[in-house]
């Protein structure tokens, strides 16, 4: 999924935001598109703690490390990218069962304890950040999601 894709829920209320933002014209604005927030105290093995339920396991995911998202609106301002839709996350995307998984090993937590719907629905959206590598020149502190050291404090 692009920038230009225009996948958008034309019912969505944040659509609907960012159309009221653009079309202001007493202020230049920059919509960015965030995807999932990870680190520090946003721990994501603790995103489905005691006994929920993952839906859609066998999905990708869509994440991007906080330090990420600052670095980003960092370049934004510093080069001055206005009137601009930008997506953000992270290079990989794994499947939920495999990356929550993952996180729970590394809280040291039993993936036991993981719950995973049985789905044979596969739709899902895959992020692209390539217009944030492009027109910002940005290097991702944390490209890969399976490589962020979540027990370090990141």
């Amino acid at each position: 999924m692009t920038e230009q894709s225009n996948d958008e829920n034309a019912d969505s209320e944040l659509l609907h935001i960012e159309t009221l933002f653009r079309a202001n014209p007493n202020f230049a604005t920059t919509i960015l598109r965030l995807s999932g927030l990870v680190g520090y105290s946003r721990h994501p093995g603790n995103f489905f703690a005691n006994g929920k339920l993952v839906q859609h396991a066998d999905a990708p995911v869509n994440l991007i490390h906080r330090d990420d998202c600052i670095g980003i609106i960092d370049a934004i301002i510093d080069q001055h990218k206005w009137n601009e839709i930008f997506n953000a996350c992270a290079d990989t995307h794994p499947t939920k069962r495999i990356f929550y998984s993952h996180a729970r090993t590394l809280l040291g937590s039993a993936t036991t304890g993981l719950r995973f719907a049985d789905s044979n629905e596969l739709e899902f959206k895959i992020v692209s950040n390539d217009k944030v590598k492009q027109q910002l020149n940005y290097q991702f502190s944390y490209p890969d999601v399976m490589t962020i050291p979540f027990g370090n404090g990141a």
